[in-house]
């Protein structure tokens, strides 16, 4: 195919040439410019799209839970099976990492997340969820069909990588860490770079959105458990009211970013939990609130995890009150950050494939993306694909109407391969010997 011949130039030109291939650039260009074309063509075959397309319908209708993905991790294996790809299971109790290529440096990892949300499916169609209480409200299902889409194309260019793709299948990631774990089980160890992508309904089919620097902040939840002396509400002398007490917490909480915080140095304070008493004429005994606090630096966001705390320990006291504050650990997510130069990388790959026009150069947002504990380990790229039709409704994510418009499957396995592949050949090792891998199939 004509990938190969371009590929094979490559090679011919470097084998030649006592310089690495990104010292000679100027000479493979055209080359380069071809590999996003050609997986682009390639990704949009009927029966390449029709595969994908099954794939995430099936994984729609029999969603699972995070760290319960068994039935979705099966049938990721199952097709790794089938392309002849080596992968390592489990990781993070349902996880798959994959391996293409020369199993040596350098190592490049593209990342797809598997979870669902646990809410009711609104969409009435052929391929609704068949499990109660459960939805792909956010797109994983897709993220996994492209990733498997991926692994086809660059399976059948191995012998042309120079350097090997790590395929990483991540569970958990709404609200389970589970890139955490599977960062401390070693999914990430001698990888250089990470590149993921996320659908959305918010930017039109055809276009990508990323920026470099901050594209998501760092959140976390908290609870608090604010107790005091419940009793009538006519004889309040008698009691210490923490419904006060909680209201006074509240309004202060408020403060730590109108007041303490730099203008320029957005975050983010809400409470979105106000639970206490059941009678209109009883003082309770206890309240609990819970929120949740964003920032986009690691000192701003420790700093509010610990005045949130002090705010809420001291107001408490104020009204005699004493408060016990949970953070949930898990939940605690760093900022997710794209490294400068991925990010041109990511610009001249979705350059080849989209055109220049349509990369848009998108504003940082306040929602949570556990792909940042890859970012923060090692450089990464983290992307929007955009999947919105030009009519009917938007549905944004975690809307039990949410959709995804499966026209996007080639433009996302597409950009997959071509981020790995184009990487690889122009970050040739360091190494002077690198080490051979040995990958071992735990199934």
């Amino acid at each position: 195919m004509a990938f190969l011949k371009w590929v094979l130039l490559i090679f011919t030109l470097h084998s030649f040439m006592p310089t690495p291939i990104s010292s000679n650039l100027s000479l493979t260009k055209e080359a380069l410019a071809q590999i996003p074309l050609n997986f682009l063509e390639f990704s949009k075959k009927p029966e390449i799209m029709d595969w994908m397309v099954n794939i995430r319908r099936k994984i729609h209708e029999n969603r699972e839970l995070g760290y319960e993905e068994f039935e979705t991790s099966k049938l990721i294996r199952a097709e790794l099976d089938l392309m002849g790809i080596p992968y390592k299971y489990p990781i993070a109790v349902t996880g798959v990492v994959g391996y293409i290529g020369t199993g040596k440096p350098p190592f490049v990892a593209l990342r797809a997340d598997m979870d669902a949300l646990a809410m009711e499916e609104l969409v009435e169609w052929e391929h609704k969820s068949k499990v109660p209480g459960k939805m792909h409200a956010c797109g994983h299902d897709a993220h996994v069909a492209m990733l498997l889409g991926a692994a086809k194309m660059l399976q059948h260019n191995q012998n042309d990588l120079q350097g090997t793709v790590v395929l990483i299948f991540q569970p958990a990631e709404e609200g389970g860490g589970g890139a955490k774990i599977m960062l401390d089980e070693g999914a990430l160890d001698k990888v250089d770079a990470i590149f993921a992508l996320h659908v959305t309904a918010r930017v039109p089919i055809g276009m990508v959105a990323s920026r470099p620097g901050p594209i998501s902040a760092a959140m976390g939840f908290f609870e608090a458990v604010i107790n005091g002396k419940g009793g009538h509400a006519a004889i309040p002398q008698h009691t210490v009211d923490p419904i006060l007490a909680a209201s006074n917490v509240i309004v202060s909480l408020q403060h730590l970013v109108s007041r303490e915080a730099d203008p320029l140095d957005s975050q983010v304070v809400s409470i979105a939990k106000f639970q206490g008493g059941g009678a209109f004429n009883v003082i309770p005994d206890s309240v609990t609130i819970g929120g949740t606090f964003r920032a986009f630096s690691k000192e701003s966001f420790l700093q509010l995890r610990q005045r949130i705390e002090e705010v809420i320990s001291k107001q408490a006291s104020v009204q005699r009150c004493n408060a016990t504050v949970i953070f949930d650990e898990r939940s605690m997510y760093p900022v997710n950050s794209n490294n400068k130069e991925l990010h041109e990388h990511f610009r001249k790959v979705a350059g080849e494939i989209l055109g220049f026009e349509n990369i848009i150069e998108m504003q940082p947002q306040m929602g949570g993306e556990d792909f940042a504990f890859f970012s923060e380990s090692i450089p990464g790229l983290f992307f929007f694909l955009g999947m919105k039709e030009t009519e009917g409704a938007v549905h944004s994510g975690h809307s039990p109407y949410f959709r995804v418009n499966e026209d996007v499957f080639p433009y996302g396995a597409a950009l997959h391969a071509s981020l790995a592949i184009t990487y690889l050949l122009q970050n040739p090792t360091k190494y002077t010997s690198p080490p051979e891998v040995s990958y071992r199939d735990e199934l």
